[in-house]
């Protein structure tokens, strides 16, 4: 936003950092949330606490650098505000469970390592944000975060120290990042709605397990040699001889492949589907949809007699020789193949929201190294989009009720 832009909304921001940052104990820490949100949002092509305060008329650096890397407010009551906040204001479709890497040289970043990131597409050195993101059909916000932690990063004691990172702080999968997060909202008095996910946790059973366990539902991606049973399949007993322990009834068969179920069904069984309007029109494909139970080795064993049954949702475009993209999800029977394709459409928000949350918000620009820093900082840009979103949609939605 240019100065002028922002002074038209200076009360609105004003009323909604005071009601974001309630829980501050200290008047200068609310003070001093405010002007980072306003740095943050001011134009500029880097948003670290050094130029953001250069370009404020009442930006300090000392005292930014002071409230973001060292002061020790909470930052879980920040979100807590902003997720009721922002949940009530979009009605959200789904709940998107993604991560974002944050390009860093040297070794002393928290959670910094060589690994892979979906976003730079490679290799490299880079911390891995973890998020879950409200989505609607017309806006979307980052809810929580995890900081992802390697696993040599437990036990180099010097790194650890030099980042201040607590000790309870371990590394834990991704998917399991996402979980805690899931579970926190809902501590907050979310009422979840079904849970979108790439095939980076679409394909890891436990993690769909542990989501029906928890009575959420998803649609999720996964990828075409996921193994799986038609509904015809069912499980068997083999003759018992009548000595010893009668065989026990379970899957025997081999699984097929979500592909093979699907070459199996035949394009003529898909149907057109448009999800949304495009900047260019109206977005559609042709899709295939049936009723299966997912079957890799760890769910046969953990589901011995009675496989939970899932849709298998396929995007099989006009001309394609076979389906391109493919979804698990648990949601109801009854659900239509329209909702099955909206929900699983709608991941194309998180895309938006880190091209936004990097580009204008200065998402992966903090150059701090402490665990505590990192959460301050991606919890400052989340209430930052938070605030533009509630702009966008409804410009006079800003009173705190």
């Amino acid at each position: 936003m240019k100065p002028k832009e922002l002074a038209r909304v200076r009360e609105r921001l004003l009323a909604f950092a005071e009601e974001m940052f309630a829980s501050l104990p200290r008047s200068d820490q609310r003070r001093w949330g405010e002007v980072y949100l306003r740095g943050l949002m001011l134009d500029g092509r880097r948003k670290s606490i050094e130029p953001m305060a250069a370009r404020l008329p009442d930006g300090d650096e000392q005292c930014l650098q002071q409230f973001v890397n060292q002061s020790p407010w909470q930052w879980e009551p920040v979100r807590e505000r902003l997720a009721l906040r922002m949940s009530a204001a979009l009605a959200p479709l789904a709940l998107i469970v993604d991560d974002t890497g944050f390009p860093k040289a040297g070794r002393s970043s928290v959670g910094v390592a060589r690994q892979y990131s979906g976003t730079l597409g490679k290799v490299a050195s880079c911390q891995i944000g973890v998020s879950v993101s409200a989505a609607s059909e017309t806006a979307s916000c980052p809810l929580d975060w995890r900081l992802f932690l390697p696993a040599a990063w437990d036990e180099d004691a010097e790194r650890r120290a030099k980042a201040h990172l607590p000790e309870g702080e371990r590394h834990r999968e991704k998917w399991r990042l996402a979980l805690e997060m899931l579970d926190e909202l809902r501590s907050w008095g979310l009422e979840a709605p079904p849970v979108v996910a790439d095939a980076g946790y679409g394909e890891i059973s436990a993690f769909r397990d542990a989501l029906a366990e928890r009575g959420l539902t998803y649609v999720v991606e996964v990828q075409a040699q996921t193994s799986a049973y038609g509904l015809e399949v069912t499980p068997e007993r083999p003759p018992w001889s009548g000595s010893g322990r009668r065989p026990a009834r379970r899957y025997r068969a081999a699984p097929s492949s979500l592909r093979e179920l699907a070459l199996a069904a035949g394009r003529e069984a898909s149907s057109e589907v448009t999800w949304r309007e495009g900047s260019r029109g109206p977005m559609g494909s042709r899709f295939l949809v049936r009723r299966c139970r997912p079957a890799n080795i760890g769910l046969r064993r953990a589901h011995k007699d009675r496989l939970p049954v899932a849709w298998l949702l396929c995007e099989w475009p006009e001309g394609e020789a076979e389906p391109v993209k493919w979804w698990l999800s648990n949601l109801p029977a009854e659900t239509t193949l329209a909702e099955l394709v909206r929900l699983a459409k709608l991941r194309w928000r998180i895309e938006l929201d880190y091209r936004e949350l990097k580009d204008a918000l200065g998402l992966d620009h903090f150059e701090g190294r402490s665990f505590r820093g990192w959460h301050h900082h991606v919890t400052l840009v989340s209430l930052a989009h938070g605030f533009l979103t509630l702009q966008r949609t409804d410009p006079k939605a800003h009173a705190p009720a």
